[in-house]
């Protein structure tokens, strides 16, 4: 693909944005690229189990989704079957000799997030805005195209060892999405694996070859079930759900740091009660973990767990607390680091970093990485800057285009290398 091809490609991508396991026309438009180039794309339960994810969307939501991805130009029978088999989509490219198989994870999904229609803001200015409560705001719509851009260069010039296998992944957000295609086997048989992410505050073309930071992370759903009563004629006979929603997340926030490791969390969204009159017999709360190290986010967790349903128990109220998703660290293998960072200081149109990028967020990336390692591959997360003025997952977030066919040429001849 040329660069004009990468950019609209990226846009419609950008235009269309879908949250976690919705990714039902950014699928279809993948498989619909996958197969015009020759390939035989694996989807639905051969790319993921959805039976194994909590809180996977309803069936009236993947329906909305879907209709509004055919109205958009996708084919309609890869909706269908996205719609009810799930999002994910797996392809491989077989090179003109024998050599290791790679696993290339590409992430598909957006945010649940509205989108600046500032006229500062490019998409908006540009006409390539989501104006739908999604928005790619992390830079994912970049990845998608990544992989289609690869996948469209090593079938023209099959001129590599080994085979590639590319992971179009949905749902990294909230770290549910790697797991699924994990239970499906997506990784069996991956002897080096590679994850790519653009932007990071970094100016545009910024390379390297692996990350250190990554944070193990454990994302929960508390939901909280009491007595509804008459706020004024009878609030001693209701269990107000609400007040012990907001203790348990006063006693989540205090809880004690450690000494031997950093630790994050945040409790994300809270909602409950029907009336202001009436004693709230429900409320909901989303909320996680994360830790610079695994075991020490599993203990954080436990005691998360702890306090929900100790306020639960202090106001009668029951509690009930579900891991709704997670990753864990990531240790990038230093043959794969070396190798990428000697890459872009050939490459005129990339810069160099340090070597590693120090993350601050988690990537359930992880977990693919992880089960690469513990069957004897090795593994690593490549950055790239995005020119990026304003954070991720902010309204304003958008990526300088010239880095996609910089992380594009890096990957490219890694593999050929």
């Amino acid at each position: 693909m040329q660069f004009d091809e990468l950019v609209a490609l990226r846009r419609d991508f950008h235009r269309y944005a879908e949250p976690a396991f919705l990714e039902i026309r950014t699928s279809s438009i993948v498989v619909s690229h996958l197969r015009k180039l020759g390939l035989q794309p694996l989807t639905g339960q051969a790319a993921m189990r959805a039976d194994t994810v909590v809180d996977y969307p309803s069936a009236q939501r993947r329906e909305l989704f879907a209709e509004r991805a055919v109205i958009t130009g996708a084919d309609a029978a890869s909706v269908e079957h996205a719609a009810e088999f799930g999002t994910a989509v797996i392809a491989e490219v077989s090179g003109n000799r024998p050599g290791p198989t790679w696993g290339l994870r590409f992430d598909m999904d957006a945010l649940p997030l509205t989108e600046s229609d500032s006229s500062e803001h490019t998409p908006a200015a540009l006409g390539f805005r989501c104006d739908y409560g999604a928005m790619h705001a992390c830079a994912h719509d970049t990845h998608t195209t990544i992989g289609l851009g690869l996948a469209s260069r090593l079938v023209a010039d099959n001129d590599f060892a080994g085979t590639v296998r590319f992971l179009f992944q949905p749902a990294e957000e909230g770290g549910r999405g790697a797991a699924s295609m994990l239970a499906a086997g997506a990784a069996d048989g991956i002897d080096r694996f590679v994850a790519v992410h653009l932007g990071l505050d970094e100016p545009a073309g910024k390379v390297n070859g692996g990350i250190r930071g990554l944070l193990a992370t454990t994302k929960m759903r508390a939901n909280f079930t009491g007595t509804a009563a008459h706020a004024a004629g009878a609030p001693e006979q209701g269990a107000n759900a609400l007040v012990t929603a907001a203790s348990a997340l006063l006693n989540v926030m205090a809880l004690p740091r450690y000494s031997t490791a950093d630790t994050r969390i945040n409790v994300g969204t809270l909602h409950g009660g029907d009336n202001v009159n009436i004693v709230p017999s429900w409320a909901e709360m989303t909320l996680e973990a994360r830790s610079t190290d695994s075991g020490v986010s599993t203990d954080l967790t436990e005691r998360i767990k702890n306090a929900l349903r100790g306020a639960g128990t202090m106001h009668g109220v029951a509690v009930d607390v579900v891991e709704t998703g997670g990753s864990a660290t990531m240790d990038c293998d230093a043959e794969l680091v070396d190798t990428i960072n000697r890459i872009a200081a050939e490459l005129p149109e990339a810069t160099t970093g340090s070597g590693y990028q120090e993350m601050g967020g988690s990537d359930d990336a992880s977990l693919f990485a992880r089960t690469v390692q513990q069957q004897g591959g090795i593994a690593t997360y490549m950055t790239v800057g995005g020119g990026n003025t304003a954070p991720h997952h902010n309204p304003l977030f958008d990526i300088d285009e010239t880095a996609i066919p910089v992380a594009l040429n890096v990957m490219e001849h890694l593999l050929r290398r």
